[in-house]
């Protein structure tokens, strides 16, 4: 029986459980960025959406507020999402998609979601639209540029005005990466 249960980064790392949602993100990704992005880039109010299958966690995703900013508007409160992953033995069964969809139930107190991924077919099916316009960093030197960054998309909740996906796209840089 599947659940999902959502946590801040504070009740996951109270609870015990953030070394449980590495070890799943690497089991998934093999990827050791991992073990450190949960202290560098998700504050304490992050929220974790944590899939269960029993007692057996399988799939997490994460939301972090960032800024976008589609050309031609302001910077828009943005559900950044990182960190979607799923066990390899139970992917394709329906657990990361089910982890995106409540997600996406639930980040309506946002005006945008967004995240990057080599997978655009997956999120595709759940409503998710490539970027297809030029990408940039945004940083109080300006803009800078990401000619060669594929995989942004976003998600156009109940207050997200309207926009071009063809028109330029910034978003704040963090330290260490601006998409990814």
């Amino acid at each position: 029986m599947m659940s999902i249960q959502v946590f801040t980064s504070a009740e996951l790392a109270a609870a015990g459980l953030r070394q449980a949602v590495i070890d799943l993100c690497l089991a998934a990704h093999e990827d050791n960025a991992f073990r450190y992005m949960f202290t560098k880039y998700f504050s304490s109010g992050a929220r974790h959406f944590l899939a269960y299958d029993g007692e057996t966690l399988v799939s997490h995703a994460v939301v972090s507020t960032r800024g976008v900013q589609p050309q031609g508007l302001p910077i828009l409160r943005t559900a950044f999402v990182d960190a979607v992953s799923t066990l390899p033995s139970r992917q394709n069964q329906g657990y990361g998609s089910a982890t995106m969809q409540r997600l996406a139930a639930t980040i309506g107190d946002y005006e945008i979601g967004c995240l990057q991924t080599d997978r655009t077919s997956f999120y595709a099916h759940l409503g998710w639209e490539e970027w297809r316009g030029p990408l940039a960093g945004r940083s109080d030197d300006g803009p800078n540029p990401t000619p060669d960054q594929r995989g942004v998309m976003v998600l156009r909740l109940p207050t997200t005005p309207p926009f071009d996906l063809d028109a330029a796209l910034t978003i704040e840089c963090q330290p260490e990466r601006i998409w990814e």
